[in-house]
């Protein structure tokens, strides 16, 4: 009787297993026929590259050298998702955007949102602008300024169009919203693939 019960739930283990893995099958074969960024605006690097992308990171760092020797990095994941939109990308992105001169050792790094506008086009907006001194940088009780929110509209301005004229502009924005949202789908296809090759080792 033992072994009958045993022999049982072993069978209907098997089943379970079964059933999940053609559900894993499923799910990899529709992710991999559909292309759910179709139409949307795919931008430009530009003069920026790839300086980081790990399959098993979620974050990209992006980098460029201006004539001048300035060094912009831009280092972006995407943020949790939205579905109260009915645009493409339903996720937006945090971006920490840092300039850094080459005679100091000192950054200004904003802490920014890329977000899609429409099919076509993607803006930024500004959360935070932090002066850092390398050394200090860690030190929790540092003053890191004012909330941004709070500076004088013209202020704010001025410094969205200073990272404008750093490359940060709509072809960029369009670039990282399409490539984290590319990167966060082949990470899923990954995953349902572990747990596809799980199901079918003896």
């Amino acid at each position: 009787m033992a072994k009958s019960v045993r022999n049982l739930t072993k069978g209907l283990k098997a089943i379970e297993d079964l059933e999940l893995l053609k559900l894993l099958k499923s799910e990899i074969s529709f992710e991999l026929s559909s292309n759910p960024f179709q139409g949307a605006e795919t931008g430009s690097l530009g003069e920026f590259v790839v300086d980081y992308d790990s399959p098993r990171s979620k974050d990209v760092v992006f980098r460029r050298k201006l004539d001048s020797g300035e060094e912009v990095a831009v280092s972006a994941q995407l943020g949790p998702p939205n579905y109260d939109n009915d645009l493409v990308f339903q996720r937006n992105a945090f971006a920490k955007v840092c300039v850094k001169k080459p005679s100091f050792s000192s950054i200004l790094q904003f802490d920014c949102q890329v977000y899609q506008v429409d099919d076509r086009s993607s803006e930024f907006s500004i959360d935070g602008a932090y002066y850092l001194r390398s050394s200090m940088s860690l030190i929790p009780s540092i003053y890191k300024g004012p909330f941004f929110s709070e500076l004088d509209s013209k202020l704010q301005d001025a410094l969205k169009e200073y990272l404008i004229s750093k490359g940060i502009g709509t072809s960029l924005t369009n670039f990282i919203l399409h490539y984290l949202h590319n990167k966060e789908q082949q990470q899923y296809v990954n995953w349902l693939k572990k747990g596809e090759d799980f199901l079918t080792k003896n």
